[in-house]
């Protein structure tokens, strides 16, 4: 990498960072940093949702996947499109409806503090080691293509994004994350042309792939597989704490619907664009082993891109795969400040309860640091970040889904078919195969861990169905919810309408000035030269046109 790519990284590394301050005065009160004040433009929340998901290690861990497996990898990444169009339809909606600042105000609301507690401490838990496996690529992005150690990469990329996290809130994060979005998708644009023009087009690429590398399934991602990461995927995107904020941010139940399908028409094209060049760089260099082939897009973005842009490309990956990072930092920190600070010293002034959510949100960072430096001993990347999800997203986020629905369950009820999912899925990963020489296959590790907690919840609905159990719980929360509405209908939204001009203003410099550096670089480019430069053509106009909105 020379100095130009490395000027371009500070240099959008700086924009990236001064976007996200920028918000340091937004922060007032408790909704504005952790909802940005309820009223969020739905299309930012929804390249918000997207950005923080697709950025859990995209470039790295299905990258991996795409080198070593092919099509497999799209495969895969369709299911993320399958549930959000599922989401949009019936689980947006009903988060939105329920007026709560968090999902665990939802918790509180709907079953208590004791139950709200629980789940609490366990989200906890397992977004430190969620917040490391999204670190974790960003650094090893950076060790590929700057040599810097991956250790080093983790500790200075982890103190970054706290510190703009801390100061900014969550407008900051959709900020810097529709920025990203914008960037990111100019970059792989100019990425996948180049990658086939360098392996000879499609043609050639498809005659020197290995044999069944265009396969939807294979022995490791079956069709088994498949079934139960769509379930996995409904399940994490509409139930995770950090990506219900996207729901529960904006106005209106039908933004809500907006968001998710946004999402899922998002899903259903961008793996393809993605997807490719790792499997191109299969073709022109098959020899990557072991952990290698998790810089596979990175080595194949070397390969093509011309000076300049690599830096670009490079620092797009980068924050767009932090975006997961400082999304479960903003949503954790909110959930310590309110759902557990504020429980517990209630009369606690708004300036303080802010000063705790910073300092949550730096320690949290810290710790989050601390368990990427750790993700090489427990496998790679994408050991973790399956087993991940198998062990805990049914358990943990199929049964608050549920209860949106149903009028039966308890706060009993709903922990115990998440502890009792969660005991039986980690016995199956790190105990049976000692105590009863019973290995489960990537495949049935999944169904075991979506299958399970759909079967509990089914059986305990029909039972509390059929025995007419007491309901007077759940009419207690539909009274409060509906005293939510009211007060939220008296609030002034003028506030509102501010931070949201100032964010599309905000996004459209960003966006202008990347356009312009974009432009700027195709006058150096020894290839692609009007590639890059109608793109960076694109991508100012684009800019100009969101500053302009602002202003309306």
């Amino acid at each position: 990498m020379n100095n130009i790519d490395i000027g371009v990284i500070v240099i959008f590394t700086l924009l990236v960072f001064v976007c996200g301050m920028s918000f340091s005065k937004s922060g007032k009160n408790m909704k504005s940093f952790f909802a940005a004040g309820g009223a969020l433009p739905w299309w930012m929340s929804g390249l918000s949702l997207f950005m923080s998901f697709f950025s859990a290690g995209t470039f790295v861990v299905w990258g991996s996947i795409a080198y070593s497996s092919g099509w497999v990898a799209v495969s895969v990444q369709w299911t993320m499109c399958i549930a959000g169009i599922i989401i949009g339809f019936f689980l947006a909606p009903k988060w939105q409806k329920t007026k709560a600042l968090t999902a665990a105000e939802y918790i509180t609301d709907r079953f208590g503090k004791s139950t709200q507690k629980t789940y609490t401490y366990l989200f906890l838990i397992i977004s430190l080691f969620t917040t490391g496996a999204f670190l974790y690529p960003v650094a090893k992005i950076v060790e590929v293509s700057t040599g810097v150690p991956i250790s080093t990469s983790i500790i200075i990329l982890g103190i970054l994004i706290l510190i703009y996290t801390a100061v900014g809130g969550l407008w900051a994060v959709i900020v810097t994350d529709v920025l990203q979005f914008i960037v990111l998708t100019a970059a792989v644009l100019i990425v996948l042309p180049l990658s086939l023009d360098k392996v000879g087009g499609i043609d050639n690429f498809i005659t020197n792939a290995p044999e069944q590398f265009f396969e939807f399934t294979n022995s490791e991602y079956s069709g088994l597989f498949l079934v139960a990461f769509c379930f996995y995927n409904l399940f994490f995107i509409a139930g995770n704490w950090a990506y219900v904020q996207r729901y529960t941010s904006v106005a209106t139940p039908k933004d809500a619907k907006k968001v998710g399908w946004l999402f899922g028409g998002l899903y259903l094209i961008s793996p393809l664009i993605w997807m490719l060049p790792p499997m191109i760089y299969r073709v022109l260099n098959p020899e990557l082993a072991e952990l290698a082939d998790e810089g596979a897009y990175l080595l194949m973005c070397k390969e093509v891109l011309p000076v300049g842009m690599l830096g670009l490309m490079l620092g797009g990956m980068i924050f767009a795969t932090s975006s997961s990072v400082n999304t479960t930092l903003n949503i954790s920190a909110g959930v310590l400040t309110n759902d557990i600070y504020k429980s517990l010293f209630p009369k606690t002034s708004n300036t303080k309860l802010m000063r705790v959510a910073k300092i949550a949100t730096v320690v949290l960072g810290i710790l989050t640091i601390i368990v990427a430096l750790l993700v090489p001993y427990m496998g790679g990347i994408v050991e973790v970040v399956l087993s991940l999800g198998a062990l805990t997203g049914g358990a943990m986020f199929l049964p608050p889904l549920w209860s949106l629905f149903s009028k039966h369950q308890t706060g009993k009820t709903i922990l115990f078919v998440t502890i009792l999912s969660l005991i039986v899925n980690f016995f199956f990963k790190f105990f049976a195969p000692e105590i009863i020489n019973v290995t489960l296959s990537r495949s049935m590790e999944m169904a075991v861990g979506m299958g399970l907690p759909i079967l509990l919840m089914g059986l305990i609905e029909v039972i509390l169905i059929t025995s007419k159990s007491d309901t007077s719980a759940y009419y207690n929360y539909e009274k409060l919810r509906q005293l939510k509405i009211t007060n939220s209908k008296e609030e002034e939204v003028n506030d509102d309408d501010k931070d949201n001009k100032r964010g599309t203003k905000v996004i459209g410099i960003g966006v202008a000035a990347t356009g312009l550096l974009i432009l700027l670089l195709s006058f150096i480019a020894e290839t692609g030269v009007f590639l890059v430069g109608g793109m960076g053509i694109a991508v100012l106009l684009l800019g100009a046109f969101i500053i302009r909105k602002s202003r309306i």
